[in-house]
């Protein structure tokens, strides 16, 4: 699975506690978190991982976080042969968060069987905010955070992106993207 969203959408705690879902259930669960590097220094902070403490944890998640070194498209240059080092690896379950969400970080709607985005459901304009390019990859869109107050305002955005995704070509004959 591939997941993208915009920053504070909630992907690391998603992936946490999805993941732990799937270790309960006797899966082998791998987790490759992309996250940006600096045009300065070429560093990276690698965050992702600290954010998943329970995960990190299990015997049965490996979590890779990897800088992505100026490659565009929210993935690094080796994101699709690290997917496949870790099915070889006996890992049945690979998640693959990407470094954020624009207009061009869908590149691993290509690698993966499904591509999540994953939204909160509080932040202004998103039909602006999120760019047609990546809603049109997404075989899924996840309204993140919709409990308490957020209740409202995440159903709202939830019937704005069923009727925007009604607009657009879908990718396949077989599944229609949901909301």
């Amino acid at each position: 699975l591939g997941l993208s969203g915009p920053p504070g959408a909630g992907k690391s705690t998603f992936i946490e506690c999805f993941g732990k879902m799937l270790t309960e259930r006797k899966h082998k669960v791998s987790v490759l978190a992309v996250d940006p590097s600096s045009s300065t220094s070429g560093g990276s902070l690698l965050g992702d991982k600290t954010r998943m403490t329970e995960l990190a944890r299990d015997m049965n998640a490996y979590i890779r976080p990897s800088p992505t070194s100026g490659t565009l498209g929210g993935v690094t240059r080796t994101t699709n042969e690290a997917i496949l080092l870790c099915e070889g690896g006996g890992y049945d379950v690979v998640l693959v968060e990407t470094v954020g969400v624009g207009q061009s970080e869908f590149a691993v709607a290509d690698m993966v069987d499904m591509f999540i985005l994953l939204l909160p459901p509080a932040g202004g304009d998103e039909l602006q905010g999120i760019k047609r390019g990546i809603i049109e990859m997404a075989d899924l869109v996840a309204i993140n955070k919709a409990d308490g107050d957020l209740v409202v305002p995440a159903r709202r955005i939830q019937a704005e992106y069923v009727s925007a995704m009604k607009l657009l070509r879908r990718r396949s004959k077989v599944w229609r993207p949901k909301v």
